[in-house]
C-alpha cells in the first residue's frame, strides 16, 4: 500500500493538515505566483518538513489537483454567502457585478486566475484545470444569475458573459495612471451596459452624464 492510499491520510489530524497545506499553496500562489510558490516553498509555509509534505502530496501534478478541488469549493462558497448577502432594495445587476468584482480579490479567485495563467504554457496544469473551468463556466448561470435574479435566455446570457468576463479582464489587467478613477469609470459603463441587455429601466447610453 502507497502512501497515497494510506488509511492515516483520512484521520482528522491529518485532513486538518492537507487542509493547512492547501490553504498555504492558495495564499502563496495568490500572493507570489505558481512558479514562486514551489512544494518546498509551500511545506515551509505551511510548518511541514519536506518529508511531510511529500507524504500528503508526492507530486507537484497530485497537490495542484488537489487545491483545484479546494478553489472549487471556497468559490461556490463564497459566492453562495454574496448571493445570501444581497442588501434589500438594492438593484440586484448592480449588486451582482459589485459582489463579483469584490469577490475576484479574494485568494481563492486570485489563486485560480494564477493557475489558468500557469495553465496556457504547462499541460499538465492546464489538463487539471480544463473540468473545473467547464464546471464554473457552466455553474455560472446559477451562481452570477442568482447575484444577479436574471433569466437563462440568451439575452441574459449576454448579460452575465459580459459583466464575468470584462470584470475578469479588468481585475488581471494593468492600470499605470489614475487606476482608481478609471476602473469606478469602466465599472459603471459595465452596469449600465447589463441593465441595458436585461432590458432594466431606461437606461439607453452607456455613459452617464
Amino acid at each position: 500500500m502507497d502512501a497515497r492510499s494510506s488509511p492515516a491520510k483520512a484521520t482528522p489530524k491529518s485532513q486538518r493538515t492537507r487542509a493547512r497545506i492547501l490553504d498555504a499553496a492558495m495564499r502563496l500562489f495568490a500572493d507570489v505566483g505558481y512558479h514562486v510558490a514551489t512544494n518546498a516553498v509551500i511545506a515551509e509555509q505551511a510548518g511541514l518538513t519536506r518529508g511531510a509534505m511529500l507524504y500528503h502530496f508526492a507530486s507537484r501534478e497530485e497537490l495542484v489537483e488537489a487545491l483545484v478541488a479546494h478553489l472549487e469549493g471556497l468559490r461556490a462558497l463564497l459566492f453562495e454567502q454574496a448571493a445570501a448577502a444581497t442588501p434589500p432594495g438594492v438593484d440586484a445587476s448592480e449588486h451582482a457585478i459589485d459582489a463579483y468584482w469584490s469577490l475576484l480579490g479574494e485568494p481563492a479567485f486570485v489563486a485560480f486566475a494564477e493557475l489558468e495563467a500557469a495553465a496556457r504554457t504547462d499541460p499538465a496544469v492546464r489538463e487539471r484545470l480544463a473540468t473545473a473551468q467547464q464546471s464554473f463556466d457552466h455553474a455560472q448561470v446559477g451562481r452570477f444569475g442568482a447575484l444577479a435574479q436574471a433569466g437563462a435566455d440568451p439575452r441574459f446570457q449576454a448579460s452575465r458573459d459580459l459583466g464575468r468576463f470584462l470584470l475578469e479582464g479588468l481585475a488581471r489587467g494593468s492600470m499605470t495612471y489614475d487606476a482608481d478613477a478609471r476602473r469606478e469609470r469602466l465599472l459603471s459603463v459595465v452596469k449600465r451596459a447589463v441593465r441595458m441587455l436585461n432590458r432594466k429601466g431606461d437606461v439607453h447610453d452607456l455613459w452617464q452624464d
